[in-house]
């Protein structure tokens, strides 16, 4: 390995880990499963209150309690990435209804997307 490339490995380290220092972000945390669609935080709000707030308002569950949208209980039942809950909230899973028929996949990443970041703030 040349000099020229550890000095940039070195660099691309030194500022992704201030970047997730400083900003608490963890690279590997919000993957989008649409390369063409920026997520937008207000439209997943807006989505969850109209979509999802009658079993999950303020990220509790009132059909299965113990399964809330927290952080460490979304970690838990494999919920962690935007994959996982995109393709719940896509297809349904027990007594949760599939919403793939009735929401875009852009919408359902919104959705996916505002739940991590809400359960990353504590809702």
């Amino acid at each position: 390995m040349k000099k020229r490339d550890t000095i940039i490995i070195i660099v691309v380290s030194c500022i992704l880990s201030y970047l997730t220092i400083k900003l608490q972000f963890v690279p590997t945390t919000f993957v989008f499963t649409s390369p063409a669609h920026a997520f937008d935080f207000e439209k997943g709000q807006e989505l969850f209150k109209a979509n999802c707030s009658a079993c999950h308002a303020n990220g509790r569950n009132a059909i299965v309690p113990e399964k809330t949208l927290e952080e460490e209980v979304l970690k838990v039942n494999g919920m962690k990435k935007v994959e996982s809950i995109t393709y719940q909230v896509t297809n349904g899973k027990n007594a949760m209804p599939a919403f793939g028929g009735r929401l875009t996949t852009e919408n359902i990443e919104d959705i996916a997307n505002y739940v991590i970041i809400q359960s990353r703030e504590g809702w």
